[in-house]
């Protein structure tokens, strides 16, 4: 998918892909918590930096494969895991906004509302 070209999903397509998307930012998470780690432990060695230089690799392969799938990591803190997936209700354009920890795609948000600006899908919008 080309970076102008955006895929557009129904709450029921991401959804849907919602298996995957769980365990890809369930392995960015794991990955930068070990980076944490390392770092907490004052690394000093070459082989500490050689093993967050290929966390961080993988964390960035893993956002890649959020991105072919047409979702957008956003939570770069990397402590909760939050996916926003492009959409359309109501004729205007938002992102349907998922947390790690919740159990479905619920909420949605304006493209410049942030996750402050949340709110429950209403099934008659859609």
């Amino acid at each position: 998918m080309s970076q102008t070209e955006v895929k557009y999903f129904t709450p029921e397509e991401a959804q849907r892909t919602l298996p995957l998307v769980r365990q890809i930012v369930g392995d960015i998470l794991n990955h930068s918590f070990q980076i944490k780690n390392i770092a907490d432990l004052n690394f000093d060695n070459v082989d500490s930096e050689e093993k967050i230089e290929f966390l961080t690799s993988k964390i960035n392969s893993f956002i890649k494969e959020l991105e072919d799938i047409g979702c957008i990591y956003k939570d770069w803190n990397f402590e909760i895991g939050i996916v926003d997936f492009p959409s359309i209700i109501n004729g205007e354009e938002v992102l349907l906004c998922w947390r790690s920890d919740e159990e479905d795609i619920i909420y949605y948000h304006g493209l410049d509302d942030g996750f402050i600006g949340r709110k429950l899908i209403q099934q008659e919008n859609i």
